[in-house]
């Protein structure tokens, strides 16, 4: 089985921003002056260009290091069906190919990531793929109350 360059946390978090980023759609309302609850703050879901869920994303992104990138991108081409786990060597070289073609790779390994359709569940299925269940690491608060963890388990930084 071959190995990712990437942690399953690194993807977890991005499976999970992508997944915040997909749910927005164009600019149904784009002159609205009404109140939010008075049209069921439904332009939350308008993607105005200045999503703060896509510059963070990017920007976590773009900090990745060069195989981490490319792993991504692999990872989400073998989701989306490109090859199966035993071609990732080949599927991890186009990527490296594709990224050696860019003038400014690592902004615009951000801009290829960010406008595949579905980012979220195609690096979730990639990372199915490999036998990974991406859901135990999840970067999201620990929602318990402080009170109802075991005393024993170490405060994590999330």
């Amino acid at each position: 089985m071959p190995e990712l360059a990437i942690s399953a946390e690194k993807v977890a978090f991005i499976i999970e921003k992508a997944r915040e980023f997909d749910v927005k759609e164009g600019d149904v309302d784009p002159d609205s002056g009404s109140n939010p609850s008075d049209d069921d703050a439904v332009d939350v879901l308008g993607d105005d260009g200045s999503d703060p869920v896509a510059s963070e994303l990017g920007g976590f992104i773009v900090a990745l290091n060069e195989d981490e990138q490319v792993d991504l991108v692999a990872l989400t081409w073998l989701g989306r069906g490109d090859g199966t786990i035993d071609d990732w060597d080949d599927l991890r070289a186009r990527a490296v190919e594709a990224r050696s073609e860019y003038r400014k790779p690592r902004h615009e390994t951000v801009q290829y990531l960010l406008g595949e359709p579905m980012l979220g569940d195609l690096l979730a299925d990639g990372l199915d793929a490999f036998g990974i269940d991406w859901t135990d690491e999840r970067l999201t608060a620990d929602s318990s109350d402080p009170s109802e963890r075991d005393e024993d388990e170490p405060t994590k930084q999330r």
